[in-house]
């Protein structure tokens, strides 16, 4: 398993990342990986998350860019002290790769701000991670 942790504008992003046998076809180059994602709200503001840009960069250094509105569906509000969790999952045609990105958000006063999420790997147990 994999993670990482990042703080924009006292919004907290922990990411946690693990290889997915169950809908990997390795013999056909596909691997996938879940992540589970938790948003705290460490601002004193109530804000709440817009859309999400991702960047996907696979083993072999190809990048693909999703963006979208909100996260599974979804477009949470966090008051002061709330989290909000989810997992999804990212198809790769390596047994390895990296994720990063960031979430627009939007506070009370329509302020609209990025924060970061930190990258991430995604790697099947027994490859090698250069």
């Amino acid at each position: 398993m994999f993670s990482s942790e990042s703080t924009t504008r006292n919004i907290r992003v922990r990411v946690q990342s693990q290889y997915d046998p169950t809908r990997s076809s390795p013999q056909q180059s596909q691997w996938f990986f879940l992540y589970t994602v938790i948003i705290t709200n460490e601002s004193p503001d109530t804000v709440q998350l817009m859309s999400r840009h991702w960047v996907i960069t696979d083993g072999m250094g190809k990048v693909e860019e999703v963006q979208g509105p909100g996260v599974v569906g979804k477009q949470p509000v966090l008051a002061p002290g709330q989290s909000f969790e989810y997992t999804s999952g990212c198809p790769l045609t390596t047994p390895f790769g990296s994720m990063r990105g960031t979430y627009q958000m939007v506070n009370q006063a329509v302020e609209k701000f990025e924060i970061e999420i930190a990258p991430f790997t995604l790697a099947e147990p027994h490859s090698t991670v250069n």
